[in-house]
């Protein structure tokens, strides 16, 4: 079964060690994630180095999920990336990157996924999971204008 990619890059008018700061912080996936993904952090004191091991607990469909990601490559203030240990998707590689520009930074993702089931993990892809994601970077997108500054599309 293919890859598939999901790409977001927004504008935030802070610095971007700021932005990272925020990122990095494992508790802050709980305040930008949509309530009804019951998204629970079961790591004790999570910090984010290289190598950490970060497990979850999720909803998806009214069925607890667990999830484990473990963070592959940690460079503040520039990148991390956190990949899929154990979960619901036969690869989930997710990139962060910050870039500063003008006084604010660009944060971009990069999620590399792909579900398994072969067929049937295409027709959830395309019924289902791939609305959801959309909806839940729009749902983070709004989450950040609030908890960390506007967001824009282009530099003010």
């Amino acid at each position: 079964m293919p890859d598939h990619i999901l790409e977001s890059r927004v504008w935030l008018p802070k610095p971007r060690v700021e932005v990272f700061a925020f990122f990095a912080d494992p508790a802050n996936l709980a305040r930008i994630t949509p309530p009804w993904l019951g998204f629970r952090l079961l790591t004790e004191r999570p910090v984010m180095a290289p190598y950490a091991v970060l497990d979850y607990r999720v909803r998806w469909l009214g069925l607890p999920v667990s999830w484990r990601t473990m963070i592959r490559e940690y460079d503040p203030p520039a990148r991390f990336v956190d990949v899929q240990v154990r979960g619901p998707y036969d690869r989930w590689e997710h990139r962060h990157l910050f870039l500063e520009e003008r006084a604010g930074t660009w944060m971009e993702d990069r999620v590399t996924y792909r579900l398994p089931l072969g067929p049937l993990g295409r027709l959830v892809h395309a019924l289902i999971v791939e609305r959801q994601l959309a909806a839940i970077w729009a749902y983070r997108r709004q989450r950040l204008s609030v908890l960390v500054a506007p967001v824009s599309d282009a530099i003010p």
